[in-house]
């Protein structure tokens, strides 16, 4: 009956979510071929914020949160990772194309502002040029480099195809690291979408579980100019590497 409960408890908030985040794109009349991103930074905060709360996950930034325009990098651990950085990083996501096509979802999705791209066909040069021309008209763009969700032990192998964008926008990369954290202060381990497990099961697995907090750590930017596209994967991973670790002893248990 807890468990039922605690399900009913979850759809509800997220239910009231997805009605709020609605009404917020119909006040600035955001429903057109072209995302009025200028107006959208504060509702979609507000959004993912309150999308996270419904999942019981508190988000804490443990250092205030910059606003880098560039490229934005974190490491991937689940699907929660959306509303939770969309909950305080200033940039919009880099969505597969499935996303746009999914009912309800799809459509909210392309109102806040996201950037759908095609991958998995050899086109990360096209890509890197949509995405350059995205930093250059003004707007921010969050991705995952390790391209894949891990454990959040630590980072896998980035790939640095995408960095081209800054580099060819003149724009910095914006590192940051996130990790889940349950109320016994170790790594959360219902939370991470990893191995064969199904989105339907991790979401069942979210929506049982105890509230967790999700900590993020703002990383030094890494400057682009005069590096070359290998110079700065290896940059990247062992920014991310090192800020992985500094979180983990700053937020996780002592044993």
């Amino acid at each position: 009956m807890n468990r039922q409960w605690q399900r009913a408890q979850v759809l509800k908030g997220m239910t009231e979510t997805m009605v709020g985040g609605y009404r917020a794109i119909t006040k600035v009349d955001g429903w057109g071929e072209v995302p009025k991103r200028d107006d959208l930074p504060k509702y979609n905060k507000i959004f993912c914020r309150n999308m996270a709360a419904a999942f019981n996950v508190e988000v804490v930034a443990v250092e205030p949160l910059p606003d880098t325009h560039g490229l934005w990098a974190a490491n991937h651990i689940s699907w929660m990772d959306i509303p939770v950085l969309g909950s305080v990083v200033p940039a919009f996501f880099l969505s597969k194309a499935e996303v746009e096509a999914m009912p309800a979802f799809g459509r909210l999705a392309r109102a806040c502002g996201s950037l759908f791209i095609k991958r998995g066909s050899g086109d990360s040069g096209k890509v890197a040029d949509q995405i350059a021309e995205f930093l250059t008209k003004g707007y921010s763009i969050l991705f995952y480099p390790e391209g894949t969700t891990t454990d959040g032990t630590n980072i896998k192998k980035i790939y640095g195809k995408l960095l081209q964008a800054a580099m060819d926008a003149n724009k910095p990369i914006q590192p940051l690291v996130l990790c889940y954290v349950n109320a016994k202060g170790e790594l959360d381990d219902k939370v991470p979408f990893v191995g064969k497990t199904s989105f339907t099961k991790s979401f069942l697995n979210v929506m049982d579980s105890d509230p967790v907090t999700a900590y993020i750590l703002p990383l030094e930017q890494i400057d682009t100019l005069n590096k070359t596209r290998d110079e700065l994967t290896i940059e990247l991973h062992e920014s991310m590497q090192k800020g992985l670790q500094e979180l983990h002893n700053r937020v996780l248990t002592k044993k």
